[in-house]
């Protein structure tokens, strides 16, 4: 086990030597039989960034709520600030260094305040006195960007806003350590990299600590130390690319076609493949390039694959990877749907959904403006966006649940204003807020949607044993789905919006919450549904990297479609645009991101201990990083040209938007 919590770079600690500021030994927690944290170690150094990272259930709220001082445990050691924290007394002489965002959000918000209310509020249970509140909470604001809107009830607030006003009220009395149990779970991916530039900023100028637990595996590249959790137990810890290490191997990506017979001959081989829209992304075990392409290639030689790249495995890979290996993994392995084509029937055109000039007013807001895409039978399609973009009224306006103000559209053959139930029957939807009965079992959420829908008792029995199949429900048939993890819950929802076997599925933000191993699974499902059953697909979602497993994607603003392609035609538009992504990494952080700002280097971001900013000629970009770093004092270890993602197409898109708008309305950014 990797264990590199004792040493760190310059930026991360004002006092290298210092006494780690948490200390946690053999800590154990219970609820009633239940083991929910079991023996877990670890330290936290002063002005650190320390991330927990593991699915639901692994134990990570539970340990951060006895870090805080809001929950007792059982046994071990709990060292907060020096001070041993196991009784009421001692935990209260430490919580007002602390400041505690809890899982959820807008948990620790009061839903009928204004956002200027709610900061009050927490600054005068926290004793700040009124000068000092008004300047601190007047810094805070303007930093978050709420300031503008601090008259606003929470309740009227995005998930975004949320989520920075549930930051800024964690802040609000100058704590020394902040808590935050999953900050960025629901939020879109521009108001995630807004909470960690912010966080960043923090770090920087008042050296605060941070321990962040999160569901997104890409963001621990933000965290200085980390450690990985599992039923209760670290996995592994240390520095994010320490924990990489821990699993050599090799990350294959190439086409081949069919690709989905493609796949299935891998998975024999290679457990950890997957189909990410045309490519075949595949984990070779232990192996350096040439011989991980050579034995991806000797196992689908005969569909001669092409465009073949290796690269190192990220840390969900290797998350993945340690959990297989230990044996830790489950036996509830999703089954391929029928090899066979789907027998409904499929229009001429080849044509799934089509959405023309779709508008949707509520009074004097238009909530969609003229919205329109074409998603093809059997493909995926990407409607991604950040919160209050649209999207889910774009659905429920495809799917007949809410009537359009203008415009037309047609799902599964059928036209959209007048033919709602010839929809209904021919389309399935997984909404993101309900999908399934959780004082049922799951054959009985099964039964009750066969009953919706109509269908007859033997199609019913047909169709229950294919979803038991197909979710690895196997053995939970009478278990209340309410029990069943997210993950496992989600794929039974899915088979309940399959049950009739519809031409078109709509599924709202499927995977939001779901730990790692539990969306890949999904995304499994969803593949095969598409490539073998012939269902049209169209998926919302938070996750970035999940928007590369889309055939086709449109991102939504304020309500209008602002991009109509393919990921790597979006990632190739915007290299021509705005540059090819750079990574510096240096011996001080922290201080090279604040000399990159004042140079003018536009959207530099802190990842961790590395900095990233795109660069229209990225040899020029360099030699004015070295440069300008070098005039601080500050060693540059390395900087190296970096694939774009769908993450800095969707953030670096919706930022330029926004100013226009600001432009446009006359307000300064």
């Amino acid at each position: 086990m990797v264990d590199a919590g004792r040493s760190h770079s310059a930026d991360t600690t004002s006092s290298p030597a210092s006494e780690p500021i948490v200390r946690v030994t053999e800590f154990r927690k219970t609820y009633g039989r239940t083991i929910a944290v079991d023996g877990i170690d670890l330290e936290i150094s002063r002005g650190e960034i320390y991330g927990l990272i593991g699915p639901d259930g692994a134990g990570k709220s539970s340990l951060m709520k006895a870090i805080a001082g809001v929950l007792t445990y059982d046994s071990g050691t709990l060292e907060v600030f020096g001070t041993q924290v196991d009784s009421e007394q001692s935990a209260e002489t430490i919580k007002d260094r602390i400041g505690l965002m809890p899982q959820g959000l807008g948990l620790n918000l009061y839903a009928d305040l204004t956002i200027e209310e709610n900061v009050d509020f927490f600054g005068q249970i926290r004793l700040v006195p009124k000068e000092i509140l008004e300047q601190r909470k007047k810094r805070l604001l303007e930093m978050t960007r709420l300031d503008k809107f601090r008259d606003r009830a929470m309740k009227n607030l995005s998930g975004g806003m949320k989520q920075k006003l549930g930051l800024v009220c964690c802040l609000i009395h100058h704590p020394q350590l902040v808590v935050l149990d999953e900050p960025t779970t629901g939020v879109d991916p521009v108001s995630r990299r807004d909470f960690w530039s912010i966080l960043a900023q923090l770090l920087r100028e008042e050296q605060i600590t941070a321990l962040v637990s999160t569901a997104y595996m890409d963001e621990a590249t933000r965290f200085h130390h980390a450690a990985l959790l599992f039923d209760g137990k670290v996995l592994a810890r240390g520095e994010p690319d320490e924990i990489a290490a821990l699993v050599p191997g090799r990350i294959v990506q190439a086409k081949a076609e069919p690709q989905a017979e493609s796949l299935g001959i891998l998975k024999q081989t290679f457990p950890q493949s997957e189909a990410v829209g045309p490519w075949l992304r595949v984990f070779v075990d232990d192996a350096d390039d040439e011989q991980a392409k050579q034995a991806v290639t000797s196992r689908i030689e005969k569909f001669s694959p092409h465009e073949m790249h290796v690269a190192e495995p990220d840390l969900e890979d290797v998350f993945i990877a340690l959990l297989r290996r230990r044996g830790l993994t489950d036996n509830d392995d999703v089954q391929t749907a029928s090899s066979t084509s789907n027998t409904n029937a499929r229009h001429a055109d080849g044509l799934a959904i089509e959405a023309n000039e779709l508008v949707r007013e509520f009074g004097s807001f238009r909530a969609v403006d003229r919205v329109n895409f074409r998603v093809e039978q059997g493909e995926i399609f990407g409607l991604l966006g950040a919160n209050g973009a649209g999207k889910t009224t774009v659905i429920k306006m495809l799917t007949g649940l809410l009537p359009p103000t203008a415009g037309t559209g047609r799902v599964a053959g059928a036209e959209m204003r007048r033919a709602g139930q010839a929809i209904k029957e021919r389309i399935g939807y997984m909404s993101q807020a309900f999908s399934l009965y959780q004082d049922l079992s799951v054959v009985e959420n099964i039964r009750l949607y066969a009953g919706i829908y109509g269908l007859s008792r033997r199609r019913a029995r047909e169709r229950t044993e294919w979803i038991i199949d197909m979710a690895g429900l196997s053995g939970r048939e009478n278990s209340l789905s309410g029990s069943l993890p997210m993950g496992v819950r989600q794929r039974l929802a899915i088979g309940c919006a399959l049950v009739h076997r519809p031409q078109v599925l709509f599924l709202d933000e499927p995977t939001s919450g779901v730990d790692p191993i539990g969306r890949r699974r999904l995304w499994d499902i969803i593949f095969d549904l598409s490539r073998n059953e012939g269902v049209a697909i169209l998926v919302t979602t938070h996750y970035m990297s999940e928007a590369e497993h889309c055939d086709h994607i449109a991102m939504m603003y304020a309500g209008r479609v602002f991009a109509d392609a393919s990921p790597s035609e979006l990632k190739a538009s915007l290299r021509n645009e705005s540059g090819q992504l750079l990574e510096v990494t240096t011996d001080n952080p922290l201080a090279a991101l604040e000399v990159l700002e004042s140079e003018g280097f536009p959207g530099v971001s802190l990842f961790g201990k590395r900095i990233h900013f795109l660069a229209s000629d990225p040899a020029v970009a360099e030699q004015r990083v070295r440069d300008a770093l070098k005039q601080s004092n500050i060693e540059v270890l390395s900087v190296l040209e970096q694939p774009l993602t769908m993450e800095d197409v969707f953030v670096n898109r919706v930022l330029a938007l926004e100013k226009a708008d600001a432009r446009a309305n006359g307000e300064t950014q």
